[in-house]
């Protein structure tokens, strides 16, 4: 069952489309969609001193969904991160994130991505591209998300779950802070993973 439009090469291949019946089930996951931060996570993966990688993830997030089962491809998405709550389980160095160096908090408080435009790849494969914003600067990402289905909750809770990941050049984004290593390379890899696992919730009609 598809959640966004397959792309379309030809007008002909897309009025064909257009002309088919609506899957019943996926109109039925038609509507408006928040974020369950409870059971969702926002995460990060970077290489440090060029030998191991150092995880994270941010604790206050808020999202919606909307979800478009008579033209898929018109769903969208909208993230909002709060930086200060990033965590990687090491104090000191979460500071160091928070401050000037890295994402500064105090000025830049929000991590925000808003999609423009959404397709199937193949399967439950799909990709949501958007802009994403970070210290006032905004550039363009693609996340390849796997649709994980949809179900009823033990209270009444409609959800539908996805999980994806994109990678960045944080460098892209104005975190330059680095330090170089006697051996040669950096303290801290430009490229980073970023990892997405979300469950949302149907909101009432």
């Amino acid at each position: 069952m598809g959640l966004f439009g397959r792309k379309n090469d030809t007008a002909t291949t897309a009025t064909a489309v257009a002309t088919l019946p609506v899957d019943p089930a996926l109109a039925a996951l038609t509507g408006d969609y928040t974020v369950d931060p409870a059971h969702s996570s926002i995460g990060f993966t970077v290489r440090h001193a060029m030998v191991t990688n150092v995880r994270g993830a941010f604790g206050e997030f808020a999202g919606t969904l909307r979800l478009d089962g008579a033209d898929p491809g018109a769903s969208t998405a909208a993230l909002d991160v709060r930086i200060e709550s990033v965590d990687t389980g090491i104090a000191d160095r979460d500071g160091h994130l928070r401050g000037a160096d890295f994402f500064d908090a105090e000025r830049f408080p929000l991590m925000t991505f808003r999609s423009t435009s959404a397709e199937q790849l193949g399967g439950e494969t799909y990709r949501m591209t958007g802009d994403l914003t970070i210290k006032d600067v905004t550039r363009p990402l693609s996340i390849d998300l796997e649709f994980h289905g949809s179900a009823t909750d033990v209270y009444g809770n409609e959800r539908v779950g996805f999980e994806g990941s994109a990678e960045i050049l944080r460098s892209d984004w104005g975190l330059t802070w680095n330090a170089a290593l006697e051996a040669g390379g950096v303290m801290v890899s430009d490229k980073v993973k970023l990892t997405f696992d979300i469950s949302a919730i149907k909101t009432a009609a």
